[in-house]
């Protein structure tokens, strides 16, 4: 066979999907809180302060920067070294890199905690390796390594020359007498830029759950992406937390972070409580050493391919004999399809009725997930509070061969605070959870990142103002409106990277690569063609509006489904002006018919060569 079903997956007359639907109805609403995305909180005083400085680059004064420029690229991870390439590959020279981090690397330079590791296919998730000729050591590779690699990219095209680190942009205004943006920093710095690229990510700026009396506690605290190995002991490379031997230790939070950070907190604190509200799905890793043999077998073009074959895999469907070259969870739902259909001599299947198979081998795949708990977690009672129960990708997927294990150690307890939906308050020696207090040295937030919240949270630039002091902020209020996602009407020379309005990759750092190829075009054609100014016309913003929505895959009921999380606005609905409620995906708007329809839609407006939709400034 080219695929074979995961070992232990129950088959279809084992579950009770009904039942298992109420079931997850339950575990849901016992979970939302009214305050949606508001339970998070910016971090202020001396967590602002931890927060904004820099832990691992000495900070190096300078003089501030006034200058015209031809393009600001706001970020320095993953989707702004892809906009510097390709600036670098269109021969433009005029350009900067402005980012708060003290190097290269976005929220790999920022996270360093132990454990920490890419939870998706390296060979998909590192970009340029066929250019590069780098192979990542693992198919799980380490934190580190991402970073390393990152920051060689960014010497290879020279990236550093130009980058200002340590800076944080606290204006964003567009000048309509010198039709640029005005960039104004912390750091006094005055940047004139014809263009802007916001490549500042989703992963950059961390929240903080709003526990009641957390300034009060007298103990240290630290959110996990800005680890305190100077507190903990050990090194990102060597990772012996041996000076938490004497430390009364408690996590908060349990999402992806924790399942990589929880073994080691399990293995060297004294005590170690595990704070949960939401469990997630853990498979087992199988993490693998690459294998230079499979190397040397690679063909030009192999990463492309790799990564078509992850996006049908864990987003769309297999191609009838194609075989799962990932093969872990990401995938796992439809692999099981392709070797059931496989077994029936590939029946022809509609779009509902591959829907209906896919929904049922969902709960199939939970099922399976939610079995394995109990055959490694020997507490039955821990073990129940650890089973997740919701569909799956409601939550991010994740895999460790050890989370489980640790929560039978004698000095690790889990705490299930979903009952009050949370952590109840902080204490000057703890925390109280379900009305027991328990007094720690030490709390660590594994409470993620601004993802999905406002975007002013989200991207922490206090003012950004486009053509006539319209704020973005009050622009997108409620919805997006682009052109493919990547440029707004009232904001000229504008571009923005991420899952706004446009086509969705499971590999989020090819996402990025094509966003910028799209945008670099845009920009030699309006610097070739001598005007001054591109700007999306509001008809055609209107346009696209209507295409996405008229194409859109109504998701509606799965979202309303799923256990609160930054997907789904913490399970909280949007109201409209009628007051109906709607729930939406709040990563972003993506488009109906598909990743590569969307690329077709790209790829066709290019080669009309006549930049429609744009209005030119001259």
């Amino acid at each position: 066979m080219i695929n074979t079903k995961s070992p232990g997956l129950p088959s279809a007359e084992e579950i009770d999907i009904p039942a298992l639907k109420e079931k997850y109805r339950q575990e849901r609403d016992r979970r939302i809180r009214k305050e949606g995305q508001e339970q998070y909180v910016r971090p202020v005083d001396d967590f602002a302060a931890a927060y904004e400085a820099d832990p691992y680059t000495p900070v190096i004064p300078r003089k501030a920067v006034c200058e015209e420029i031809d393009i600001a690229v706001l970020g320095g991870g993953w989707s702004g070294i892809a906009a510097g390439v390709h600036i670098r590959k269109s021969g433009l020279t005029s350009f900067r890199h402005i980012d708060h981090a003290g190097d290269f690397g976005g929220v790999w330079y920022w996270n360093r905690y132990p454990g920490l590791q890419c939870d998706n296919d390296a060979y998909c998730y590192l970009p340029l390796l066929e250019e590069t000729g780098f192979m990542p050591s693992k198919k799980f590779t380490d934190g580190h390594e991402i970073r390393e690699y990152a920051q060689s990219i960014a010497k290879k095209y020279e990236l550093y020359e130009n980058a200002l680190f340590h800076t944080m942009v606290e204006s964003l205004r567009w000048d309509e007498e010198l039709k640029r943006w005005r960039i104004a920093t912390r750091q006094g710095d005055d940047i004139r830029a014809r263009f802007v690229i916001m490549a500042n990510g989703l992963l950059n700026i961390p929240k903080l759950p709003g526990i009641p009396g957390i300034h009060g506690f007298k103990g240290h605290m630290f959110h996990t992406a800005r680890w305190d190995y100077d507190y903990t002991g050990g090194c990102e490379k060597r990772p012996v937390l041996d000076k938490l031997a004497d430390k009364r230790v408690a996590l908060v939070g349990t999402g992806a972070t924790a399942i990589q950070l929880v073994p080691y907190l399990g293995k060297y604190a004294k005590q170690f409580y595990v704070l949960q509200r939401t469990p997630s799905c853990v498979d087992s890793r199988r993490n693998s050493e690459t294998d230079p043999e499979w190397v040397k077998t690679l063909k030009p073009g192999w990463q492309a391919q790799r990564r078509d074959n992850f996006h049908r895999g864990a987003n769309e469907r297999f191609l009838r004999g194609e075989k799962d070259l990932i093969c872990d969870i990401w995938t796992e739902v439809n692999r099981n399809l392709s070797a059931e259909q496989e077994e029936q001599g590939w029946p022809e299947l509609t779009a509902q009725e591959f829907a209906a198979r896919f929904e049922e081998m969902d709960f199939r795949v939970m099922e399976r997930l939610r079995r394995r708990v109990d055959a490694i977690v020997e507490d039955k009672e821990t073990a129940e509070l650890l089973k997740p129960w919701y569909r799956y990708q409601c939550k991010r997927p994740t895999s460790n061969d050890e989370y489980y294990q640790t929560f039978n150690r004698r000095n690790v307890k889990l705490i299930d605070v979903s009952e009050t939906q949370g952590v109840q308050r902080m204490t000057q020696n703890g925390f109280v959870a379900n009305g027991v207090e328990y007094e720690v040295d030490c709390m660590l937030f594994a409470s993620g990142y601004e993802v999905t919240s406002d975007l002013d949270r989200r991207w922490g630039i206090p003012v950004f103002e486009g053509r006539g002091g319209l704020s973005m902020y009050d622009n997108w209020n409620g919805s997006y409106k682009t052109l493919h996602g990547m440029m707004t009407h009232g904001f000229p020379n504008l571009f923005t990277t991420g899952y706004y309005q446009g086509g969705l990759n499971s590999t989020l750092t090819y996402n990025f690569e094509q966003q910028v190829k799209h945008m670099l075009y845009i920009i030699k054609e309006v610097l070739d063609r001598g005007a001054l100014a591109a700007e999306v016309s509001k008809e055609a913003q209107d346009a696209w509006i209507r295409h996405m929505r008229e194409t859109e895959v109504n998701k509606a009921e799965w979202i309303a489904s799923c256990t609160p999380s930054y997907f789904n606005n913490e399970g909280k609905p949007d109201v409209d002006e009628n007051g109906n409620e709607r729930y939406r995906f709040y990563l972003g708007e993506l488009y109906g018919p598909g990743w590569d329809a969307f690329m077709r839609v790209l790829e066709n407006w290019r080669s009309r060569g006549d930049l429609d939709g744009l209005v030119l400034s001259r």
